[in-house]
């Protein structure tokens, strides 16, 4: 039984092991944001998930219709970004083929933004919708949070082994 135990627990380990190297996104973005209003629902994320200040970014949009979510084959958008509730950059209306638009942008301000996208000419009377996300920045010190996380799982890992192979030391010299 003892064995049995002691093979899962390695198994566990391993597999969680192999995880720090394997790159999954089962999760969806934190910077990431829906919104479904006139018959249209507006999907808006970033790339990176938390862009750098001053280092090329993403905006990621996504347009699609009813709910069904079937993808539009043209839309007309623009950007308005607000940081501490004043207007820092805007990208004027353009007209993107398709569903998706992937607009490149560079951050300025670490900290929360008010994204505001207006999505022109919907609808039979042509109205306009905006629709509202919050978007985070981060500065290169932002990663060391996750390292710290990182390295903290890693010592969680070791003292359980640790733990583990002197008890299992201790019950074969008896």
């Amino acid at each position: 039984m003892t064995k049995k135990r002691s093979f899962f627990l390695i198994f566990i380990l391993l597999l969680s092991s192999i995880s720090i190297f394997v790159d999954a996104d089962a999760h969806s973005m934190f910077n990431s944001g829906e919104k479904f209003e006139a018959g249209f629902r507006v999907q808006v994320a970033t790339l990176p998930e938390f862009p750098e200040i001053g280092e090329p970014s993403q905006f990621l949009v996504r347009v699609t219709e009813g709910f069904d979510y079937e993808e539009v084959d043209r839309f007309r958008m623009g950007i308005k970004i607000y940081y501490n509730e004043e207007l820092i950059d805007t990208i004027p209306p353009r007209s993107i083929e398709g569903s998706h638009w992937d607009l490149d942008y560079v951050w300025k301000n670490s900290g929360n933004h008010i994204v505001k996208v207006d999505l022109y000419d919907i609808g039979e009377n042509q109205i306009v919708v905006t629709y509202t996300f919050n978007m985070g920045t981060q500065n290169p010190f932002g990663y060391i949070f996750f390292i710290a996380i990182s390295i903290g799982a890693l010592f969680l890992a070791v003292t359980v082994g640790y733990v583990y192979y002197t008890k299992k030391i201790k019950l074969g010299t008896r």
